[in-house]
């Protein structure tokens, strides 16, 4: 069929031509927002789930909701910042909201303030002064100038909060791939939504991330659990699944045969990301406006090989030798969550001497800690990918750590 017409996107971040199976946490986004306009407390969201399951994707379409309100949207990725590159991310962004929520020219009294919050939030990244505050707007006295990430990020949040209340608009901060965050980070982030919280300010910070997020941030803040929810999202089922597939295929006025999405949802499980990279091979080889069971078994080479080496690769290339040794020992032990112990038994070797590469894999977002002593792969099918790519076990030599 016409590549030109595929209406598959297999990419990253990238919608669908349906999102299906997402309603509960689009109905919660919308009424978060309407609750704040009214002044109204309620919990936001921290999305959470594995790799590949549209995190990405429906933060977008929380976007979307909150333009159409009239909200003021801050979209940020997370990356592995030291806090005075968050603060210049922070005050860029925040800044450039509070100017399309007020022009400098119609300022008022708290859209000025706002303005010289920001500007001090920015000159206290630096005692040298060596980043230049980017407007010529004098810092305010007294407030986001205590060197403190968390009480600076506050004073900004309930600043800007005040002046979208005066203009009756809000702003939604979409923050992804939370984990990322560091802990001074995502700690200053919580206290400055609580306090908007406190204070019934139209403001809010809706994340998206790993499935570790509800941990991090209930140690960054004991209260965390309280002023979020952390709703997983997974692989779609049923008629969900269903519609995923062959609903997108229907626009273009194609339809698939019954046992050709049987085969489908079984290859990909029902993973939304693996649906689209799925259909779209299979839109390649199809002929005519049907799909059948065949196009799919011809497909699924390409798809598999389309996955393994991007989807998979990426990930495994950024992995040293040992860290790659200890993901082929979780793959030959299962897909499900693994004990450290047991991978360690597979390697030869003693969980405290394996103990810090899988850390290491933990910070770099390849594995997370379903529950205590235990991990699993942050990407789906992760495990059979890694007994293609390495079919052989090799486990590098352990460098002793020198005693200083």
């Amino acid at each position: 069929m016409d590549a030109v017409s595929n209406p598959y996107t297999p990419n990253a971040g990238a919608a669908p031509e349906i999102v299906v199976g997402r309603d509960d946490q689009l109905e919660a986004f919308t009424v978060l927002l309407r609750r704040l306009e009214r002044g109204r407390a309620e919990q936001s969201m921290i999305i959470t789930g594995l790799r590949g399951v549209g995190k990405t994707v429906l933060l977008g379409k929380f976007g979307e909701i909150a333009r159409r309100a009239g909200w003021e949207v801050v979209e940020i990725e997370a990356s592995k910042h030291d806090d005075t590159r968050f603060r210049q991310a922070m005050f860029s962004q925040l800044k450039a909201a509070l100017l399309r929520l007020s022009p400098r020219a119609r300022w008022t009294q708290r859209a000025r303030y706002a303005a010289e919050v920001l500007s001090a939030f920015a000159v206290s990244v630096d005692q040298k002064g060596t980043f230049s505050v980017s407007w010529d707007v004098p810092a305010a006295e007294g407030a986001a100038d205590h060197g403190d990430l968390s009480m600076d990020l506050t004073d900004v949040l309930v600043a800007l909060g005040e002046a979208a209340e005066e203009q009756h608009r809000g702003v939604a901060l979409l923050i992804d791939e939370v984990q990322f965050l560091g802990r001074n980070q995502l700690e200053a982030l919580i206290q400055a939504v609580h306090k908007t919280v406190q204070r019934r300010l139209p403001i809010t910070f809706v994340g998206a991330g790993l499935p570790q997020i509800a941990e991090l941030a209930g140690e960054a803040k004991s209260y965390a659990e309280r002023l979020f929810k952390f709703p997983t999202i997974g692989s779609l089922e049923g008629e969900d699944a269903r519609k995923a597939l062959i609903e997108p295929a229907l626009v273009e006025g194609v339809s698939y045969d019954e046992d050709a999405v049987t085969m489908a949802l079984k290859i990909t499980q029902g993973y939304p990301y693996f649906i689209q990279e799925l259909g779209y091979q299979v839109w390649g080889v199809a002929s005519g406006n049907r799909v059948r069971r065949d196009d799919v078994k011809v497909a699924r080479d390409a798809y598999e090989a389309k996955l393994d080496s991007s989807f998979f690769r990426v990930r495994l290339d950024r992995a040293t030798p040992l860290q790659t040794a200890y993901m082929r020992a979780m793959a030959e032990l299962g897909s499900e969550p693994q004990k450290a112990s047991d991978v360690a038994r597979v390697l030869g070797r003693e969980s405290t001497q394996v103990g810090p590469t899988r850390a290491e894999l933990i910070d770099m977002g390849l594995l997370y800690t379903p529950e205590h002593g235990y991990a699993a792969f942050t990407v789906p099918d992760f495990d059979r990918f890694m007994k293609r790519a390495v079919p052989e076990l090799h486990v590098p030599e352990i460098q002793k750590r020198r005693k200083d």
